[in-house]
């Protein structure tokens, strides 16, 4: 296997297909992918009480807002 694709993360590749799902404004896809980009960040990281305390990279948080930006315009219309 290739070295530089060993070093890409499913998260990475998860957050690219939520940023296009989000300029497209696709929220259903987009809350899949938070969703799925959640249990990729947080799997293999702790028990069955285990609580996530780190802080999302700030291209998560900027999705993140995105999503909740698009949620709230899908509501006002």
């Amino acid at each position: 296997m290739d070295m530089d694709r060993q070093q890409i993360r499913l998260s990475d590749r998860i957050l690219s297909a939520l940023e296009l799902a989000l300029e497209q404004e696709d929220v259903k896809i987009s809350e899949l992918l938070t969703r799925a980009l959640e249990q990729a960040m947080t799997r293999n990281t702790g028990g069955g009480e285990f609580v996530e305390r780190r802080d999302y990279p700030p291209e998560i948080e900027q999705a993140m807002n995105r999503l909740y930006e698009l949620r709230d315009k899908e509501k006002a219309i």
